[in-house]
């Protein structure tokens, strides 16, 4: 993905356009100054998960002329840390970024955060708009792009994302700590697996709603499980077997021929 000269706000695929721009250094902090005479100052602050620091460095230059503040990072890693520690008010993640790859962050981010995720397509990932809008992100922007249609999907993910998560979710006698990862029912703590937890998860970030067994699958498991039910059943049998209580009744309630929901009670 390279840039035209901004004066067009066209984001091109030119490979000798990027000389037009001059970038300056990247850094892993939200930036001190702003263009504040800009419309759209103040629209919020944006995680850049970018592998090319030179494509890093011209988005960078074009959202703070359209008001934003700027984090990056240059690795899948250094997204999801910089991400779950200071709470962007939006991810924007480059399909091409490696260690993890693209849909690997946003799996971690989606486990961990409600933050609005645009992913921009990539060059040498060729995954479909509906593949990574089914793996968690909130939008995705196909190549060349304008940059003040992409502020525009900025600041309208932003206005409609969602509260954060609780740090510690309750119902009944569960609680769960989701900073440290840790369940507790009936004041004693639980062990869980990998999968146990991201099923739990899943269920805690959409309280009291029915989620499909397709959405389950997929959000745990992948859209290539969709049809491996019996792994959700074994799956949320032995949840249900560790969170139970017996003063209370199951916390799951099946939905026949459709899927499951975590119910909310006063603790």
């Amino acid at each position: 993905m390279e840039l035209r000269p901004l004066a067009s706000s066209k984001f091109d695929a030119v490979n000798d356009d990027c000389a037009d721009l001059a970038v300056r250094p990247g850094r892993n902090r939200l930036n001190s100054t702003r263009n504040n005479s800009h419309p759209c100052a103040s629209a919020g602050s944006v995680l850049l998960v970018v592998r090319d620091s030179e494509i890093r460095g011209l988005l960078r230059y074009g959202l703070e002329q359209q008001g934003f503040d700027l984090l990056e990072a240059g690795t899948g890693s250094e997204g999801i840390e910089i991400a779950t520690k200071i709470r962007p008010r939006s991810v924007l993640l480059d399909m091409d970024v490696a260690r993890p790859d693209g849909v690997a962050v946003i799996r971690s981010l989606r486990e961990a955060t409600r933050i609005p995720i645009l992913a921009l397509a990539g060059r040498e990932n060729r995954l479909k708009p509906a593949d990574v809008l089914d793996h968690g992100a909130n939008d995705f922007i196909n190549r060349p792009f304008d940059i003040e249609e992409l502020s525009a999907r900025l600041r309208a993910a932003q206005r409609n994302a969602p509260p954060p998560l609780p740090e510690v979710f309750r119902s009944g006698s569960l609680i769960v700590d989701l900073t440290r990862r840790l369940v507790e029912v009936g004041g004693k703590a639980v062990k869980l697996t990998a999968t146990e937890y991201s099923l739990l998860h899943l269920f805690i970030r959409h309280p009291g709603m029915v989620l499909t067994h397709a959405q389950i699958l997929r959000e745990v498991w992948g859209a290539e499980m969709l049809d491996k039910i019996s792994y959700l059943r074994v799956y949320l049998l032995a949840l249900r077997k560790k969170l139970a209580n017996p003063p209370e009744p199951d916390l799951f309630l099946t939905e026949s021929g459709i899927g499951y929901r975590l119910v909310l009670r006063d603790a």
